[in-house]
């Protein structure tokens, strides 16, 4: 039931002295203003990071060849070599493998070739792929299709190519059934593709052309040539395992030593994307840390007010107790008053922290950068909320047992 003289009570005497009232509250408000700041920055950070590996395979690793750094089988050290046609089944019978993409690109990695469309050109990374390539790193199609097994059984000389080549070679003009002359073979337009992953929208991704891997290895004199290759594990399968178990056996394939620590390069996803939630983790811990440490600090200002707001009320105490009013009764008039205070302080600092997180959200709504959509959870803010409670019921049982323990007789005698 409202009880509205003892909130009138309460609010006369918080609003007593308004300064120290708004000192104490503004320290625990600040404690949850900083609490949600530092978590939503840190999903901010996290969301940006992450959203760069959307349309990826996690679960995968990526294998090139590079040069041997240990003699082996009478090949001296620094011997060159390539993956051929006949690794990809071989790859793909490995115990573990979900599924394997072959890739040749023309010029080397990220290498720029010229392209041409009437007597617009320009230089874009050109890759041999098979329809496999988009489980790895997934693709919108917003024009046209992809590239398909037909494709690659009937080598047709056809491509799908990036925003950044459309805008350079056709600008408003519609690229689907035209055709691109790259190193002077001619290829028809039959898709266009947009990377998912926001770490992809920049020169790379944006500016690449795929053709049929076949198509690729006849009309650029690649034949039975692989330069690397994408390398899935099923589900609950540890890709370290997939990747060391290749290794040895293109190692053996390809008569290599097997412990050359050179003679292959890769980059394990699967890894990385672990160590990247980690880390996330890592900082939503040290943010709920340092934030709870501030909030402690300012519930530790108010149960030091409501010990001083005790001692001044040592004599109306006194009188209560010797009327004959509970413990219980006296206990919940300050306790009440320090989650009154507790409250007011949290609610407003939450707020402004949404607030804050609002208005950088909106702020870079366009940005594409590592630092995407900052916000807190309903439940980080139920559990933000619920340490607020806690805590304010600590700040004032201290004071109260405190009230409790002076005598009546004492409290009627103090000044």
């Amino acid at each position: 039931m409202f009880d509205r003289d003892r909130w009138s009570e309460i609010w006369m005497t918080l609003s007593r002295n308004k300064l120290r009232s708004f000192l104490t509250m503004f320290g625990v408000g600040w404690g949850i203003f900083m609490l949600v700041v530092m978590l939503g920055m840190g999903r901010g950070l996290s969301n940006g990071v992450l959203a760069g590996f959307e349309g990826w395979a996690t679960n995968s690793c990526f294998m090139w060849t590079q040069t041997t750094s240990l003699p082996y089988a009478g090949f001296k050290r620094g011997r060159h070599f390539n993956f051929d046609n006949s690794d990809i089944a071989a790859i793909r019978a490995v115990e573990g493998v979900d599924k394997v993409a072959p890739r040749l690109q023309l010029g080397g990695w990220r290498g720029a070739n010229n392209v041409t469309y009437g007597n617009k050109s320009g230089g874009f990374n050109v890759n041999g792929d098979m329809p496999e390539v988009l489980h790895f790193q997934a693709a919108n199609i917003p024009e046209g299709r992809f590239l398909n097994e037909k494709d690659i059984r009937d080598e047709r000389k056809v491509c799908v190519i990036g925003p950044k080549v459309v805008d350079m070679l056709f600008g408003k003009e519609d690229p689907l059934g035209k055709y691109i002359r790259i190193q002077g073979v001619y290829f028809q337009v039959v898709g266009v593709h947009a990377p998912k992953a926001s770490a992809d929208h920049d020169e790379g991704q944006t500016s690449t052309i795929f053709i049929p891997f076949s198509t690729f290895q006849k009309a650029f004199n690649s034949m039975n040539l692989v330069h690397w290759f994408s390398i899935s594990g099923k589900e609950g399968v540890q890709v370290a395992d997939i990747e060391q178990k290749v290794k040895r056996l293109m190692a053996k394939r390809h008569k290599v030593d097997p412990e050359d620590p050179l003679a292959f390069g890769s980059w394990n996803m699967q890894e990385f994307y672990g160590q990247m939630n980690m880390l996330f983790v890592a900082i939503a811990g040290i943010s709920w840390f340092v934030g709870t440490l501030t909030l402690i600090a300012g519930v530790i200002g108010i149960s030091n007010i409501m010990l001083v707001i005790v001692k001044e009320r040592t004599k109306e105490i006194g009188i209560r107790r010797s009327l004959g009013a509970r413990p219980s009764v006296i206990t919940g008039q300050i306790v009440l008053e320090a989650l009154t205070l507790t409250f007011i302080a949290g609610y407003f600092g939450l707020l402004a922290g949404v607030g804050l997180l609002e208005g950088i959200r909106v702020a870079m709504s366009k940005s594409d950068g590592f630092f995407k959509n900052p916000e807190v959870d309903l439940p980080v803010a139920v559990v933000a909320l619920s340490v607020l409670i806690v805590s304010g019921l600590i700040a004032g049982l201290i004071p109260a047992r405190r009230a409790l323990s002076i005598k009546p007789v004492d409290a009627l005698r103090a000044d």
